[in-house]
């Protein structure tokens, strides 16, 4: 059952929401009963057999956390902690790993094991993260006692179950005490603003660019050399579909949960406005960068022994990370190439306040031509990452940097006729129009241009909802980052923009279009 489906928006949310306004007179137990009932079905829509892994998974790990809470003799804490990370690394490399590593022991030992026939579990990758946070952070002392109940609610809360964002125990739990005590005009006028603002996202811009970003990938993946213009159109396509997809899905994550009193932390803020790859991944996926440097990056040392080692654990976090994507070399490159990148911004950095010239870097020219290096970079990274291999990748972004392969459509070039000689002397051609005839050169600058001015310009959700609206873990940028100010307001004006945002994207769905991060 999709977010973006008639089923769900005419058909689940209304009975959920119904009951659960009506549970609010009795007490807050009913509620978590009724949301957990709520969020079983809403799994179940996907694949029934697949039920029983989750709540076996959450069993498993809501008693081992009972036996580490109650284990007085330390070693005994971390033999059950060692063991319940085991079980669930086990559990998410059988289902999601165990294929990609038999076909690398066949390549590699030349033998010929069959691969398995596995369904991959909907949403393991994010349940199963949640659970060893969960497990560590009961050995250290940071969650909250609770109850069954609200642990399998913890894991379960449909709107962030499939596609986080990555919650912890201690964030979610005391929540789910109050409620009563929540408003529920307040809650339901901003969560369903946030979700309209996310199905516009998904079901106009990203939609969109994916009707341009598959076609330049499959060409590539059935051999066709792409020309300059059509791999950059494909990239850039791409680029913009994963953010309004992802960032699209997680507005309509959060926008749910605040629908029923809960406040999700944020998980996107103006990415591609980053300055630098780090400040990139602070802004990215937020809660899965939280967790890697929280569970993984300071686990592994950090940088309490110095550069070399520090170093050695972002390569070694970030491959993670990757794979962590997807069973696919692919993934690890991504991973492994967005490490060599905040290598290189650290060393820059050294470089930089060695020179004592860090001020000057900072002023608007260089913050600027920072922040299109950065966007350059992340463009070049998803094209490794959306690939169906390596080699696919690396001819794609051969194309991108092929300058003999430039071809313009004949109705550009009329439009450049004073430069016609100048370019046809350099190796510009006249040719097919871009994204194989998809659509004309003129609908792909402006959907583009659309996309660029939403993503500079325009103020991320975050930042129209204000700190005051949305979660604690608000990051620390600059809050006036954006040209256009707009600030959301319980008034007549924000409930027809929310109506019209909700009816262009209903008229606007389609049922086969999927979500990116559902696959991961």
């Amino acid at each position: 059952m999709l977010f973006n489906s008639y089923v769900f928006m005419f058909g689940f949310l209304p009975i959920v929401f119904i009951i659960f306004s009506f549970l609010k007179k009795s007490n807050s137990s009913y509620i978590c009963y009724w949301l957990v009932l709520a969020s079983c079905v809403f799994y179940l829509w996907w694949e029934p057999k697949l039920l029983t892994l989750l709540l076996a998974s959450i069993l498993i790990n809501y008693y081992l956390g009972i036996i580490i809470n109650k284990q007085s003799v330390i070693f005994f804490k971390k033999i059950t902690l060692a063991a319940g990370i085991l079980i669930n690394l086990f559990v998410i490399g059988y289902f999601k790993y165990a294929n990609f590593f038999i076909t690398n022991l066949n390549v590699l030992s030349d033998s010929n094991f069959n691969e398995i026939n596995i369904i991959l579990p909907l949403a393991i990758s994010f349940f199963t993260f949640q659970q060893i946070a969960y497990l560590i952070d009961t050995f250290n002392g940071k969650t909250i006692n609770s109850n069954l109940l609200e642990y399998s609610l913890f894991i379960t809360f449909f709107p962030q179950l499939i596609a986080g964002p990555i919650v912890y125990h201690n964030e979610l739990v005391p929540q789910f005490r109050n409620f009563l005590k929540s408003s529920s005009y307040v809650n339901f006028s901003i969560g369903i603003t946030i979700f309209a603002i996310g199905l516009f996202k998904k079901v106009v811009l990203a939609d969109s660019m994916a009707i341009y970003s598959n076609a330049v990938f499959l060409s590539a993946e059935q051999g066709i050399t792409l020309t300059f213009f059509e791999a950059w159109g494909g990239a850039l396509a791409y680029t913009f579909e994963l953010y309004f997809d992802f960032s699209g899905y997680t507005d309509m994550a959060i926008g749910l949960a605040r629908i029923f009193g809960i406040i999700l932390p944020i998980n996107f803020y103006s990415p591609y406005k980053a300055s630098s790859i780090i400040v990139f991944w602070k802004r990215w996926h937020i809660t899965l960068s939280r967790f890697l440097k929280e569970y993984l990056y300071f686990k592994l040392g950090g940088d309490k022994f110095g550069n070399l080692r520090k170093y050695l654990n972002i390569l070694i976090v970030m491959a993670i990370g990757g794979l962590w994507h997807g069973a696919s070399w692919n993934f690890i490159f991504w991973g492994l190439f967005h490490g060599v990148l905040i290598i290189i911004n650290h060393l820059s950095i050294v470089f930089f306040n060695f020179l004592k010239i860090s001020k000057y870097i900072k002023a608007m020219p260089f913050k600027a031509l920072s922040i299109l290096l950065t966007f350059f970079l992340i463009v070049v990274s998803w094209v490794i990452f959306r690939a169906e291999n390596i080699h696919i990748a690396l001819e794609i972004i051969r194309s991108m940097f092929s300058f003999d392969r430039i071809i313009l459509p004949d109705s550009m070039m009329q439009r450049l006729n004073f430069l016609e000689t100048y370019l046809l002397s350099k190796g510009v051609t006249v040719g097919s129009p871009f994204y194989n005839g998809i659509a004309d050169w003129r609908d792909g600058l402006l959907i583009f241009g659309l996309s660029f001015f939403t993503i500079w310009v325009l103020p991320n959700t975050s930042q129209i909802f204000n700190h005051d609206h949305l979660s604690t873990n608000m990051p620390k940028f600059h809050q006036k980052e954006f040209i256009i100010n707009v600030n959301w307001k319980p008034n007549l004006t924000w409930a027809l923009v929310t109506a019209i945002y909700l009816v262009i994207g209903l008229v606007m769905i389609s049922s086969t279009n999927n979500f990116i991060y559902f696959q991961f």
